[in-house]
């Protein structure tokens, strides 16, 4: 496998000029402060210094540097999750984002780059904070028009480039003035560079003015430029006279520019504030195309926007975006409008129909091709921050039936991707709301596609929960119906009621069938095999296996594809044919690497290590445990940890240490119980039997309660290190319990009639044996079990389910 990317900067678009002994001094800086921020007015440069810094430090933090882009953020609370997605990290129930951000980075040396920080100055500060008392080998680096005001933080103030004094021509203002003009396609002799110094000079040598400025040389020479910039200046400090000097330049130079542009273009601009995200052309004309402006001229005036440095263009990927500073001031506009509600509302609409149109070719139509289908996830995904803004709308705006319409058609929201289901917390926000005028099915499908994304976070009784509350007022959409009793399925079967799931399998069955729906099918199709291998019944599950590959290649969606493949695997798995499971393990992990499913590619590489070990071949299973650990970790879900743990337990076995499987399997255990899933098996048992009868049953039920008692990721390290955790240091009731299964059968018998409060004797008369006998059982049960009281043990009897008679 590749080495994995050591940061996530982007490309520059352009050259940097200026700032060398700013680069330099805040390089040095880091080799003793642990968070720097870099202060100044909008357009002063903070991000573009602040990126060269974090470039040339790349080398210096063994994991990594790591932009964390938080403009488009707009509540709070999202900063954590900003970060956590840098990360790859997943959210869970029960578990706060910021912890899990603090527990993956405690042990990494890196750099955090935080852009952006103004308007959520004191959730950064928060995170930023916790980030440092947390995480020693972790860096900051922040911009912002302010000072996060956290312990350790230096403040830099980022300075204008430099004005030209009795060599213009070494001034770093005037080297990104004449750089940005040849850029626009005018250059400039030395005859013009007084006038550059004078207009450097009246811009205070703020970088994006000078870019705005540099953009109009095509139409104006440098002294004109200058004489009208003079008299915006002289009006803005008639002004708000408490605002900083170089905001109010910095406000001169943007409205300057603004009062450049034709009405129409104005009218675009502030339109164009909507886009959250980067946009296309096509975007542009379907939201901002409304009188007075018709579509036939949105692309003239875009690229007149182009040409004067208000929309940055990427031409060959056809993407546009806007400055933040640019954006900020459109909005402003748009809001002053009488016209902000329609353009908003447009917007909504728009990104509904575009996500209804990228759900049908994503799922619903027939005879498409997986590329096909992956280019309509992928450019769900693209426009993630649009359908935020949009759902932010729909929130502020009341129009809650489009918003949960809107969830309810993004892909991009959900985890086939690999990223965290946020259309949870959508859904959530949305019905949190009044709907006294959302039809009532409308709030059923809601939380019938909410379940979706409830259960792929592990959190299976409010999964089942929200599918039952979904169908039990449900109608007009199948494939969300079909869904619905899916999820069902899939909960109940991990919570070992197969029974109940049943139903669910044949009804989701029934209506994707009907409806031609050959995603749904395969899901259904998946959930009815594993539920006939957990009764043992291997050619059923089989055969249901190879129907589900069967309806996923018709629909071909990668991550169906993917899941009927690798379901393939276990199926031959659980025959014993490892050869045939390990190539269906590896064909499934190609097609999650294509999706760029990380959750999914964990738990298929652990599968395949556990394959791969039991066919000798262990450095290969050594291997792919490993990548299959690192992307567990990185993504945060307990599922995938669960898998890995599974494979390294039988790994350890194939490699003769018993010690380790045990350790593995308990720390499975635990996961498991901690999900609500179903904990025993047969494996389990046998490998207990194998540990008790050549460790000895002190030595297993030491193994088993540290196991369970520390980190999963701990126990992983220690066991493919070959190392064992030292005793827990707590008192007995702090000791997780094992399972029944390292009791022997009298000793389970006695365990039993503890729970009914009977003496030694009562209990020796019970099982017609002495007290005495009695009473040495008791003490190796005290012992196995870690405790010291038969209190204990009959709590512990009771809430396993030992029979008392």
């Amino acid at each position: 496998m590749a080495d994995a990317p050591r940061h996530n900067l982007p490309v520059e678009p352009n050259r940097f000029v200026g700032r060398e002994r700013d680069i330099a001094d805040l390089c040095a800086l880091f080799d003793e402060t642990r968070a720097v921020t870099l202060c100044g007015v909008g357009g002063i440069g903070k991000t573009r210094l602040a990126m060269r810094v974090a470039d040339r430090l790349v080398g210096g933090f063994a994991d990594g540097v790591w932009l964390v882009e938080l403009a488009s953020i707009t509540r709070p609370e999202l900063v954590a999750q900003e970060i956590a997605e840098v990360f790859g990290l997943e959210s869970e129930r029960g578990q706060d984002l910021l912890d899990a951000v603090v527990a993956r980075l405690a042990g990494a040396r890196c750099l955090i780059l935080l852009d952006n920080c103004e308007h959520l100055v004191e959730a950064t500060a928060h995170v930023a904070a916790a980030l440092l008392a947390g995480c020693p080998g972790v860096r900051v680096l922040a911009t912002s028009r302010e000072a996060l005001r956290i312990p350790g933080e230096l403040m830099w103030h980022v300075p204008p480039l430099d004005l030209p004094g009795d060599d213009p021509a070494r001034a770093e203002s005037v080297r990104l003035f004449l750089n940005r003009a040849r850029a626009a396609g005018t250059r400039l002799g030395e005859e013009s560079l007084r006038d550059v110094a004078r207009l450097c000079h009246a811009l205070d040598g703020l970088p994006l003015a000078l870019e705005l400025a540099a953009a109009r040389t095509r139409m104006l020479s440098p002294g004109q430029i200058a004489d009208r910039i003079d008299d915006r200046f002289a009006l803005l400090t008639t002004g708000d006279r408490t605002a900083p000097a170089r905001q109010r330049t910095l406000a001169a130079a943007v409205e300057w520019s603004h009062d450049l542009l034709s009405q129409a273009e104005r009218t675009l601009l502030r339109r164009l504030s909507v886009l959250a995200g980067g946009f296309d052309l096509d975007l542009v004309e379907r939201v901002c195309a409304e009188p007075p402006l018709s579509e036939s001229r949105i692309v003239t005036l875009l690229g007149a926007l182009v040409d004067k440095s208000l929309v940055i263009c990427d031409a060959g990927r056809g993407r546009f975006r806007l400055l933040d500073t640019i954006r900020q001031f459109a909005a402003e506009r748009l809001a002053d409008s009488d016209e902000e509600r329609m353009v908003r509302d447009l917007h909504l609409r728009v990104l509904c129909k575009l996500q209804e149109r990228a759900f049908e070719t994503e799922f619903l139509t027939p005879g498409l091709t997986w590329q096909e289908r992956l280019a309509a996830h992928t450019g769900s995904r693209e426009r993630l921050d649009d359908q935020r803004a949009a759902l932010e709308w729909a929130l502020r705006s009341g129009n809650l039936t489009m918003g949960l319409r809107l969830c309810m058609r993004s892909s991009g929201l959900l985890s086939l991707g690999g990223s965290a289901a946020e259309v949870v917390g959508w859904i959530e926000r949305l019905l949190g709301q009044d709907l006294s005028h959302v039809p009532p099915e409308q709030v059923a499908l809601a939380k019938g596609y909410m379940a979706y994304g409830l259960l792929t976070r592990d959190d299976l009784d409010s999964g089942l929960n929200a599918a039952r509350e979904g169908l039990a007022g449900m109608a007009g959409d199948p494939f969300v119906l079909a869904t619905a009793h899916t999820v069902a399925a899939g909960a109940l079967l991990r919570m070992g009621r197969g029974d109940e799931a049943a139903g669910h399998i044949e009804t989701a069955l029934a209506v994707a069938r009907q409806q031609g729906d050959r995603f749904n099918e395969t899901g259904a199709l998946i959930e009815g095999s594993i539920q006939a291998l957990q009764r043992g019944r291997q050619r059923e599950g089989q055969r249901g296996a190879e129907e589900a590959h069967a309806a996923a290649t018709a629909h071909a969606h990668p991550w169906i594809l993917a899941m009927a493949t690798s379901h393939l695997g276990l199926a031959a798995e659980t025959r014993g044919d490892l050869e045939t499971a390990a190539e269906q393990y590896g064909a499934a992990i190609s097609w999650l690497r294509k999706l760029g499913n990380r959750g999914d590619l964990a738990q298929n590489l652990a599968r395949s290590s556990r394959v791969r070990a039991q066919l000798g071949d262990v450095q290969a299973a050594r291997e792919q445990l490993a990548e299959a650990l690192s992307v567990a970790r990185e993504c945060g879900l307990r599922q995938a940890l669960n898998r890995c743990m599974v494979s390294l337990s039988a790994l350890a076995r194939a490699e003769g240490d018993l010690e380790g499987a045990v350790l593995a399997s308990a720390a499975v255990a635990a996961l498991r119980e901690s999900m609500g899933q179903r904990t025993g098996s047969v494996k389990v048992d046998e490998l207990l039997a194998a540990a008790r009868a050549q460790l000895g049953e002190g030595r297993t039920t030491a193994l088993w309660s540290r196991g369970r008692s520390r980190p999963a990721f701990e126990v992983a390290t220690l066991v493919l290190e070959g190392r064992r955790p030292e005793p827990v240091d707590a008192g007995p009731l702090q000791v997780e319990a094992p399972p029944a299964a390292l009791l022997t059968t009298r000793e389970r018998e006695i365990a039993g009639l503890l729970t009914r409060g009977l003496s030694n004797k009562a209990i020796a008369g019970e099982l017609v044996i002495s007290p005495a006998t009695v009473a040495r059982h008791i003490a190796n049960i005290m012992e196995k079990l870690g405790y010291t009281s038969r209190a204990q043990i009959a709590v512990w009897a009771a809430d396993h389910g030992v029979p008392s008679a």
